[in-house]
């Protein structure tokens, strides 16, 4: 059987889609159909999290490479950080010595976020998007990873970023990447009109059968679109098999939770060519493995289903008797989108409630029905939900009416798309974040979401608060605590990364954790959320992707967190009070 998205495949296919739902497993096993069908094809990743070379049992690495065990197959493996490193050098080495050391810092820190990572592997790879040599060859060109809409936009602006940059109309932006580009502009154009062609570029976005994590997509497909991306296919990958679903309540559960996710799959995607992908027992590594996942999978057998598997990790409410021995304080989760932080956070301040402590509970999330599901619900429990949008244009608007007030047509369209960046929105949800801050003081605040660590090292390297409190109030010998201050103090906030028993969330928590180091913020602990490990399933397929799970675990466990707890994949959603104070005991 062949996958919709690979029939009458055009050159370029690229798979986009969060990390962990499987975007380098479907590139592999869809490079190696293609190769089988007797076409030559070259796989390149940009994925940080990249184990192409693992999968195949070789390694690859930043130069073409055959793979031996799959004839007319190469591939290619760009380093983001490596790419991203060397970009900043090269725009940050001519300054060196030359610019005083606090501005230096400065554009280093703007050079190092996720739009600069993203920025620089487009620049590896549009040599790949355009004829050269370099792949004359290929009759099919894979990427796993695609550049989102943001990038793609920033690539399509006029060229005029470095002057706006240096006579600082920019404010935390994701402009600053672009400093360095203005010599490829032609070969950036070239690239783009590739992307954009639907008879040379196919979009593949990869999805789980889960509410959130569809709406999301949504949105990256509405917003490729309007780029002029329209050649889009939906892939829905790890659908659990319906037979598994007969002997095991959990399966079960997990079954009829996918089918209400795929039939209220949003309307825009409806029109999308769809794929779905079954969940498999084994991890994706090797041809062998490979060669199935775009197959139905025969039945496991229903051997030992009955013994339990040996689990002892810590639970969710180890970490909150750790939490409520302080009284009061700063909570915040912080992770990738897809991993539940919404959900652990309403667990972790109802459970606190439940032990009569004063908590509030306060979302980004637009998801409200949690909210609506809490409020009023709960005594000792307060919940007030920003609105993202509503933050951002505030800020957004009041940027344009200062900053924006004295430019010109070009410099003023340069300031909009600026302030489109992904830091803006981070930025302007912190501002209001920051207004409940003083709350902890007196009771528990937890916070759901956080801005990462490299935007809060934009908001204290552009003149933020932070920065000017601190000149002012230093000088006159008061005491002051700014809110930078408060997350870097480990005994006023505690961080928690919220992350999955998966190989790639597990990388991309690391990175987080990496980049909250920067910023003088050091992670309290790490939650491992909906771990099959930790429920009791008896499906065979259930119970072998539980003990795949071990090996992540005890990477979290040995090599990047302090502390950790394990929360398990429930059968009902955890929504509502009950359900919350199920999953914070464990």
């Amino acid at each position: 059987m062949i996958m919709k998205f690979l029939e009458q495949a055009p050159r370029f296919l690229f798979f986009t889609g969060k990390g962990g739902v499987g975007k380098t497993s479907i590139a592999c096993a869809s490079a190696i159909q293609l190769a089988e069908a007797g076409k030559r094809v070259l796989l390149v990743s940009t994925d940080p999290a990249s184990n192409v070379g693992q999968v195949f049992g070789i390694s690859i690495g930043n130069r073409i490479t055959a793979i031996p065990a799959v004839p007319r197959l190469a591939a290619l493996e760009i380093d983001p950080q490596a790419a991203a490193q060397v970009y900043r050098d090269r725009i940050v080495g001519p300054v060196r010595g030359v610019l005083p050391d606090a501005v230096v810092k400065g554009i280093e820190e703007q050079l190092s976020g996720a739009c600069t990572t993203e920025i620089a592997a487009f620049d590896e790879f549009t040599a790949l998007l355009i004829d050269s040599t370099l792949t004359r060859e290929y009759e099919h060109i894979i990427f796993d990873t695609a550049p989102t809409g943001h990038t793609i936009r920033l690539l399509q602006l006029p060229g005029a970023w470095s002057g706006f940059l240096e006579e600082g109309k920019g404010d935390a932006s994701c402009l600053g990447p672009l400093a360095g580009l203005e010599k490829q502009r032609e070969q950036y154009k070239a690239a783009v009109d590739a992307l954009a062609d639907g008879s040379r570029t196919r979009l593949i976005l990869v999805a789980r059968a889960q509410q959130g994590t569809l709406r999301e997509v949504a949105r990256t497909h509405e917003e490729l679109a309007a780029i002029g991306l329209q050649q889009q296919y939906l892939v829905i990958n790890g659908v659990l098999p319906k037979i598994e679903a007969e002997n095991d309540p959990l399966a079960a559960a997990i079954h009829e939770r996918e089918l209400a996710a795929l039939n209220a799959i949003p309307d825009v995607l409806k029109e999308l060519p769809l794929d779905k992908v079954e969940l498999k027992p084994f991890n994706l590594v090797g041809l062998d493995a490979l060669q199935q996942l775009l197959t139905e999978s025969a039945p496991l057998a229903l051997d030992s289903a009955d013994e339990p598997l040996l689990f002892d990790e810590p639970h969710l409410s180890e970490l909150v008797d750790g939490i409520a021995a302080e009284g009061h304080g700063l909570v915040m989760l912080m992770g990738k989108g897809g991993v539940g932080k919404t959900t652990l956070a309403a667990a972790i301040a109802v459970e606190l409630a439940h032990r009569g402590l004063p908590t509030h509970l306060t979302t980004s999330d637009p998801a409200a029905h949690l909210t609506e599901t809490l409020i009023g619900s709960l005594e000792n429990l307060t919940v007030s939900r920003i609105d993202p949008h509503e933050e951002t244009e505030r800020y957004r608007q009041h940027v344009l009416e200062s900053k924006g007030a004295k430019l010109d047509a070009q410099g003023r369209a340069l300031l909009e798309e600026d302030l489109r960046s992904p830091c803006t929105e981070e930025i302007a949800v912190f501002q209001a974040f920051s207004r409940i801050i003083r709350e902890a003081g007196k009771k528990f605040v937890v916070m759901d979401t956080a801005p990462t660590g490299h935007t809060l090292l934009l908001l204290d390297a552009t003149g933020a608060y932070h920065r000017e409190v601190t000149r002012q109030m230093g000088d006159k010998g008061m005491h002051y605590t700014t809110p930078m201050m408060q997350l870097q103090d480990s005994k006023q906030t505690k961080v928690l990364i919220a992350t999955l028993a998966e190989t790639t969330p597990v990388l991309e928590a690391a990175n987080l954790q990496a980049d909250l180091r920067r910023a003088g913020i050091e992670p309290w602990a790490w939650i491992i959320n909906t771990s099959v490990a930790a429920a009791s399933a008896r499906s065979p397929l259930l119970r072998q992707r539980a003990a795949n799970e071990l090996r992540e675990i005890n990477a979290v466990a040995s090599q990047h967190a302090q502390r950790y707890a394990v929360a398990p994949l429930l059968r009902n959603e955890p929504v509502g009070v009950a359900r919350l104070l199920e999953l914070a005991a464990g």
